[in-house]
């Protein structure tokens, strides 16, 4: 089992395909996860993206669009590894780390994506 096991959920009130276009450029990653250095094996269209994941962790990465009501449902995993030995102290404030930054994430793209728009609401 993975040090660092993060699983994170978001409703988004925009389509998979506008979710997806904020992942599709390399060039956010950096942005996204700048300790991190992905290469995706498996792009899914507009259901997502799973990534290699290596530097600061070793591990995978998914970002998996479902399609809900008027919007996405953004489910995100990381399962990682840090290199080398770690102690019970230092896992767990990287993963706290890691769970704050994918819920950032989130939130950042919510506010962008739907720029004010409302569940429900037509877009």
């Amino acid at each position: 089992m993975p040090a660092v096991d993060v699983v994170d959920e978001t409703f988004l009130a925009v389509p998979p395909p506008v979710v997806k276009a904020a992942f599709a450029n390399p060039n956010a990653w950096r942005t996204l996860w700048p300790d991190l250095t992905l290469e995706v094996y498996a792009d899914r269209g507009d259901e997502g993206l799973r990534w290699t994941v290596r530097g600061a962790l070793t591990g995978t990465m998914e970002v998996w669009l479902e399609p809900m009501l008027d919007g996405t449902l953004l489910h995100y995993f990381l399962r990682a590894d840090l290199p080398g030995q770690a102690g019970p102290r230092e896992l767990r404030r990287e993963l706290t780390r890691r769970q704050f930054a994918a819920k950032n994430i989130a939130f950042d793209l919510k506010t962008t994506l739907e720029d004010g728009r409302r569940p429900g609401c037509p877009p």
